[in-house]
């Protein structure tokens, strides 16, 4: 993104999941999860659907069950009666073996198997199970993400290492053993899909925690000891700013420091609410860094006492939703529009200066100024509002400088 230093990012191997590219310098890719049951079609669709388009680039779908794993056929094929190409990612727990294998029209449709080596059995049954699993994304040609999770770690691999721990004669902390049992399982796991013909470029790894320090550790460690591709989350977020807040304090180190092929926001959402949040959440912490341009960006002041009118409140918000609404139109017209940085300005202490750096910039006045509204374009001075229409001025004049300067794409 232009504006940015450029953040080196981990080598990894490139995996292809569907027509989307994970890692190998690929961009980081965000995707999410639908909370339907999967056996229920038409809502699966339905929700599918809204995810791809508010910009999840994977979805993930639970195969719980043999009605969950009968629908994933007709699930993929409604979708692409829509017109809509989206890579499913089956969730695999406990009984995933036997789902493969029973339902190879489901095995055939995922473009991805995301298997928890945690439980997928016990003892001799684990490696059995897990194998199966592997041995039908060999035979379909399908991407598997290898997921770890600190709430189903591999207790057999956990007790092992602390009983090791702690007759050492410099025991660690217990977290440090902890983390490093998620990263081992990680890596143990990828080796065993290598041996059972699982190439590199189909194999993703994630080792997701609850809390942030742990998922920085966690992903630091194994970051540093394979170049295989990462899919970054801090599960069980929570709900609403305090799940975005941890969310983004975790990802946001670690995609800084280059770690980190692709992201999912797993929010608790509020009764009743949008799904799509974590989709936009996570579009958000990617395009702050500079890694991403989603869609224009606006540039707004947060008000003081100079600025006690609710003029440029409203311009802000209605210049949002604008851009917002037009981001689909404009998809199909201007080739990098998603760029386009607005500014709303709430008076003279910092508009004018502010409204030189974006693309597109307002002044509007505060408290006491004269009633008139600078407007400039590429950091120059074109044009004074002023009347009562001024939001509809202003957003005309935005939608001609996108026409002007990415309609030729």
């Amino acid at each position: 993104m232009a504006g940015f230093p450029e953040i080196q990012r981990r080598t990894s191997v490139g995996v292809m999941v569907g027509n989307v590219q994970v890692g190998g310098g690929a961009p980081v890719v965000v995707q999410s999860m639908t909370n339907t049951d999967t056996a229920d079609i038409d809502a699966t669709v339905r929700q599918v659907a809204d995810l791809h388009m508010a910009g999840s680039e994977l979805v993930r779908i639970t195969v719980d069950r043999k009605e969950a794993a009968a629908a994933v056929a007709p699930i993929r094929d409604k979708l692409a009666a829509m017109g809509l190409d989206v890579p499913l990612v089956g969730d695999f727990h406990y009984i995933g073996h036997t789902l493969l294998r029973d339902y190879p029209e489901c095995a055939e449709a995922l473009a991805k198997y995301r298997i928890n080596p945690g439980n997928v059995g016990f003892k001799n049954k684990r490696d059995r199970n897990y194998s199966m699993m592997i041995e039908k994304a060999v035979e379909f040609g399908k991407a598997v993400r290898i997921g770890v999770n600190w709430g189903s770690l591999d207790q057999e691999l956990l007790t092992a290492n602390m009983d090791a721990n702690a007759a050492s004669d410099a025991p660690r902390d217990v977290r440090e053993v902890m983390h490093e049992t998620m990263v081992q399982s990680g890596l143990m796991s990828a080796a065993r899909a290598e041996e059972l013909g699982l190439g590199r470029d189909r194999i993703i790894i994630s080792a997701k925690v609850s809390e942030v320090q742990d998922l920085i550790a966690c992903y630091r460690l194994i970051g540093a000891r394979s170049d295989y591709a990462l899919h970054l989350g801090l599960t069980e977020a929570g709900m609403g700013s305090k799940g975005i807040v941890a969310s983004t304090a975790g990802l946001a180190v670690l995609l800084q420091q280059g770690i980190g092929d692709t992201i999912r926001i797993s929010l608790t959402p509020e009764p009743g609410g949008d799904r799509t949040k974590e989709v936009q959440v996570g579009q958000e912490i990617v395009q702050a860094l500079g890694l991403r341009s989603f869609m224009p960006e606006v540039i707004a002041c947060p008000g003081c006492g100079r600025t006690t009118s609710t003029v440029f409140q409203e311009l802000a918000q209605d210049v949002q939703t604008f851009l917002q609404d037009q981001r689909q139109v404009w998809r199909e017209k201007y080739d990098g529009f998603e760029e386009l940085q607005v500014a709303v300005m709430g008076c003279i202490v910092n508009g004018p200066g502010e409204s030189k750096h974006a693309d597109v910039g307002i002044s509007l006045p505060g408290t006491g100024e004269v009633p008139a509204a600078p407007v400039f374009i590429d950091g120059k001075k074109v044009k004074t509002l002023r009347g009562e229409d001024i939001t509809d001025q202003f957003k005309t004049i935005v939608e001609e400088y996108v026409e002007n300067r990415w309609g030729s794409s």
